[in-house]
């Protein structure tokens, strides 16, 4: 038997209805609870267009329950050898529609999923709590793609092809499907320690091929035109907060909180000290002269706090107006998935170019384990992830050495 879901229209919501094909080509149409605006709906996919607004994610969830729910009880009626009811189809329809929380059987991989986060909810930030649950709402919809639970005996070999296969079909980055089967295997050994067996031995991936792409940075001489330059009034604290993370290297939930409180001496060198929000780890950073000139400006203290979305708008206009528009060619996102493309680098800067620009500034210039004590990062691995590649500072101090040699050997010959 087939199925799939269709509109029925009944202005100015439709109703999604089931359409169910047999084997003797019979059709049967059964209303479901749900109901979307026809432009809202992706025909194609048979699904909303966006699922990724919050009104339409909650509908997909449940059109993919019910994909599940139908699908189970198809299989059920091939093993049983009996004949479809299209009341009880109706009712399991309308049953697996309204459960506001889905439960998972015991021995699939969402329930195992489900109780590891919530087991380490109290030990875990809410930073990776949110990035564990992405993982785990993105293993529901590869369920609803495949219309049936996935078990832990199933998470194999031929999991991680079919999950690429999906990966790739719904236009997910690579990155982002690999880090998900990344966490699969973590919740499988979580189940090993346990004495459950698993074969997570088989999630095996292919070696992702580094990318010619590079974030975005500010160099040094970019940052002092940037600092030189003169900005509307509504722009100069984002000016100065900009400045400020390039010589700090701080996230900007951490830099948009430095005050007066956050400052202290050490042996006479001002010096700020905070816990970062995310890493909780105690960070004690020399002031740079320049972060120390922008105090100065400010009447002795830090600019004005700036809420993130304000600040990331006004950063670009900032980096606009001191004329750093030469076309950078980075991922951005259109609607709800990212590709590459060619911009103005000023419509490319966010608010962690500051601590990525800090990084590959001073790489190479300051020992690399001073860099991370200011950065707060635990493994140099980790610190060079922010390093960016083609920086051009360093490309130009490559240049004068060449020149420097080849006088030196060349030209006394």
């Amino acid at each position: 038997m087939e199925f799939n879901f269709i509109l029925k229209d009944n202005r100015p919501l439709d109703i999604i209805v089931l359409k169910l094909t047999d084997e003797q080509n019979n059709e049967y149409y059964i209303p479901t609870p749900l109901r979307i605006s026809r432009n809202m709906w992706d025909e194609q996919k048979e699904r909303p267009k966006n699922i990724y607004l919050k009104s339409e994610k909650k509908l997909n969830a449940r059109l993919d329950r019910i994909r599940i729910g139908i699908a189970d009880y198809l299989r059920e009626l091939a093993v049983q050898k009996k004949h479809l009811s299209p009341s009880t189809l109706a009712r399991r329809i309308k049953k697996h529609a309204e459960i506001n929380s889905f439960p998972y059987s015991e021995g699939s991989l969402l329930y195992s999923m489900h109780t590891y986060i919530h087991s380490r909810q109290h030990l875990i930030t809410h930073s990776t709590f949110k990035r564990y649950m992405v993982f785990f709402h993105l293993l529901e919809r590869y369920e609803g793609y495949r219309r049936k639970m996935l078990m832990i005996e199933e998470v194999n070999g031929n999991f991680v092809k079919d999950f690429m296969i999906f990966g790739e079909s719904e236009h997910y980055c690579r990155s982002t499907v690999f880090r998900t089967i990344h966490f699969v295997r973590t919740i499988l050994n979580y189940l090993e320690k346990r004495g459950i067996r698993t074969y997570a031995y088989e999630l095996e991936l292919p070696k992702e091929k580094k990318r010619g792409e590079n974030f975005i940075t500010l160099s040094e001489d970019e940052i002092i035109t940037i600092s030189q330059t003169e900005v509307p009034e509504s722009l100069k604290a984002a000016k100065d907060w900009l400045v400020v993370s390039c010589y700090t290297g701080q996230r900007v939930s951490d830099f948009m909180n430095f005050d007066l409180k956050t400052t202290q001496m050490v042996n006479g060198k001002p010096c700020l000290s905070f816990v970062q929000r995310k890493t909780q780890k105690s960070i004690l950073l020399p002031l740079h002269p320049v972060v120390s000139d922008i105090l100065l400006q400010n009447s002795n203290g830090f600019p004005e706090k700036l809420p993130v979305h304000k600040y990331n708008e006004q950063i670009k206009q900032v980096v606009r107006y001191a004329g750093i528009s030469a076309p950078v060619r980075v991922r951005k996102r259109r609607k709800f998935r990212s590709a590459m493309d060619m911009i103005p680098k000023w419509e490319a800067v966010t608010s962690h170019i500051g601590r990525r620009s800090f990084a590959s500034n001073f790489y190479g210039k300051i020992p690399t384990p001073l860099l991370m004590e200011a950065t707060g990062h635990s493994t140099e691995q980790m610190f060079k992830r922010y390093i960016n590649n083609a920086n051009a500072e360093r490309t130009r101090s490559l240049g004068i050495y060449f020149d420097e040699v080849y006088k030196e050997k060349f030209l006394r010959i």
